[in-house]
């Protein structure tokens, strides 16, 4: 598709505003439409064409990109214009669940719309700059028709023809992002039992999370050895990390801190020690997280 392809996009926060003005930036007729009809007049002072109903926006052009809350936000959006979704292509950057995208993408082609998911990988600030990148799932050729226009947002990744696939690589990539700003917030609640003031301890603990990936690559290839079954435990094992996490268990207790997120993790290595891997690699505790189970410390 050329820079010419007229987009719709639909809900106007502050992602779907960024996702706006870089579409206008790379020459993109972008028609706009918003619930709360006042969050579209910056995008409409910079050049956004304004639609007076969800119908008007859809048929406004063939890509209709859905920047939403949730996916029930699309049913009640788009559920008063179903008659002009025949032959677009929907792009829904919402997030949800897998199942929730499947149950969509029936939903939509039931309706003569091609469905295509995502999951836009950065905040909306960094929307469209080289750092951006989107995750996009469904039919191939839907994708391929728009993937140049796509890619002004963000550089798309797509995982396959399964609708839930975006999703689910979005959801796991917050799994791990809202772990660590957790984990970041209780090891600062942590040291402020000490009187440490939370500027301190955030610019002190900053460096750990930066140093992760670089632990993580020395020496050790952990996602080929996790697909192998092979959890060599030279460099570290289960028993000595599932001692690190009683040691932060009865230091949060001491400072008289909460202990969901230091109990969670120290389940993983005691489920692992009781079922014989104590020498095992740390990776070894997902078999723990593959398989629900008791807490181990009950």
């Amino acid at each position: 598709m050329n820079a010419a392809t007229p987009v719709t996009l639909i809900g106007l926060g502050p992602m779907g505003q960024a996702m706006v003005r870089t579409l206008l930036a790379a020459g993109h007729p972008v028609t706009v439409w918003n619930r709360t009809p006042g969050r579209a007049e910056g995008v409409v002072a910079d050049g956004a064409t304004p639609a007076a109903s969800p119908a008007d926006a859809v048929a406004a052009g063939e890509l209709v990109i859905l920047s939403l809350t949730d996916y029930q936000a699309m049913y009640d959006v788009l559920g008063t214009a179903t008659g002009t979704l025949d032959g677009r292509t929907i792009v829904n950057l919402s997030s949800d669940t897998p199942d929730r995208a499947r149950e969509a993408a029936d939903w939509a082609a039931g309706h003569g719309a091609h469905f295509v998911t995502g999951g836009v990988m950065v905040p909306a600030a960094m929307v469209g700059t080289e750092a951006a990148y989107v995750y996009y799932s469904g039919p191939a050729e839907a994708f391929e028709t728009h993937r140049a226009t796509l890619a002004r947002i963000g550089t798309p990744r797509h995982l396959g023809a399964d609708p839930g696939l975006a999703q689910l690589m979005y959801q796991a990539h917050l799994d791990v992002f809202l772990t660590s700003l957790s984990s970041l917030l209780h090891a600062t609640a942590l040291l402020g039992s000490a009187g440490i003031t939370a500027k301190e301890a955030v610019t002190e603990l900053m460096r750990t999370l930066t140093d992760i990936p670089a632990m993580l690559q020395a020496g050790e290839n952990i996602g080929a050895q996790i697909d192998a079954g092979e959890h060599p435990g030279h460099l570290s094992t289960v028993t000595m990390m599932g001692a690190t996490a009683d040691h932060i268990v009865a230091t949060s207790t001491a400072a008289g801190i909460d202990l969901t997120l230091p109990r969670a993790v120290q389940a993983h290595y005691r489920r692992a020690i009781n079922d014989g891997h104590g020498k095992d690699n740390w990776t070894r505790i997902i078999d723990a997280i593959r398989t629900p189970g008791a807490d181990a410390g009950a």
